[in-house]
């Protein structure tokens, strides 16, 4: 995902602040509307382990997947998702991963589509929209399939 996210910051930006054209152009037609995703957004949350590191796994509905995946969806949409994690796992209430969040939010549909999970780690740092992105929504160290593959080799003396 970190590959696909890399793109040019300022390229991303742009397309997610410009009007869309279309919906301006189809304003006053109703087919040209996208369609409404209705929560729950989250199915469930469960926090999960990678050595000493630990990290809550989320995962989306089809709506929530849905709505996520559609550029240009409300800010209402990503934070009735985001109360909808807090709900489940109150302790995630940490600036770093409601921006881990939001970035998953934003982009993670787009890019890896159907993951099972968006994960946020709590010891990642906080930093800049521009950096989030740049990170593939993963500050400061590697996704975590990298850590568990870390894992399991530190386990059995590099051995995999």
């Amino acid at each position: 995902m970190k590959v696909l996210l890399a793109a040019p910051v300022a390229v991303l930006i742009a397309m997610l602040s410009a009007p869309d054209a279309a919906a301006d152009a189809g304003a006053g037609d109703a087919s040209a509307a996208q369609p409404v995703h209705s929560p729950p957004f989250v199915d469930h949350t469960e926090w999960a382990q990678w050595g000493s590191l630990r990290g809550l796994r989320v995962f989306p509905t089809s709506a929530g997947r849905a709505a996520a995946s559609q550029f240009g969806m409300t800010a209402a949409a990503a934070e009735e998702a985001w109360a909808e994690v807090l709900a489940l796992a109150p302790e995630a209430d940490t600036p770093g991963m409601r921006a881990q969040f939001v970035c998953h939010w934003d982009f993670a549909e787009v890019a890896a589509p159907g993951k099972s999970s968006w994960n946020l780690e709590p010891w990642r740092p906080v930093v800049d929209d521009a950096e989030m992105i740049a990170s593939g929504c993963n500050p400061g160290g590697p996704e975590e399939a990298e850590l568990s593959r870390a894992v399991v080799s530190s386990a059995d003396g590099g051995q995999s």
